[in-house]
């Protein structure tokens, strides 16, 4: 049974994490995303989760204005295959989530190592970043040592990242 957004924030709590939650409508885009959300203080994201030609799974991380090119992510995250996007039925079976609502803590309902993990290493220097806890609805801020505290210690260590530079230019 995945964790609720709830369960997730109580599991936040326990571990000593500090958090700022913002509660809004349901948020699809990033554009939608940046309008409703887009006077909370730190580094927005958007998430990718990928699958590459021999199913191994990758949720991506990345500011949320970063250029997305697939095919020069494929060496980045050691993708075997053509990389592309993971179906709505695997978002649900391995990270417990709705599209929309994707974010590095869906890695918490995921079996360790089933999910690769990757954040955009300029989000690891930002004072705050934002995700959502589970559901669109919500936005969650932290700092950004503590999403990787809690990533380990669920089992998933999360590998930063530099932009390809085709997706940096």
């Amino acid at each position: 049974m995945p964790l609720s957004p709830d369960d997730l924030l109580a599991r936040l709590r326990e571990r000593g994490i500090a958090y700022k939650l913002t509660e809004h409508e349901a948020v699809l885009t990033v554009e939608a995303m940046m309008a409703v959300c887009g006077d909370i203080a730190g580094a927005h994201t958007k998430n990718l989760f990928l699958r590459d030609g021999k199913k191994t799974y990758f949720l991506l991380t990345l500011r949320h204005d970063a250029q997305v090119d697939l095919k020069a992510f494929r060496a980045v995250l050691g993708a075997r295959g053509g990389l592309s996007f993971a179906s709505p039925e695997a978002l649900r079976e391995l990270l417990g989530v709705e599209s929309g609502a994707v974010s590095p803590l869906a890695a918490l309902n995921a079996a360790p190592g089933s999910v690769r993990v990757f954040l955009q290493d300029s989000l690891l220097d930002a004072t705050r970043i934002n995700i959502h806890p589970l559901v669109s609805t919500r936005t969650l801020s932290l700092v950004p040592a503590d999403l990787v505290a809690v990533l380990r210690a669920e089992g998933h260590e999360p590998t930063p990242v530099a932009l390809p530079e085709s997706a940096a230019a």
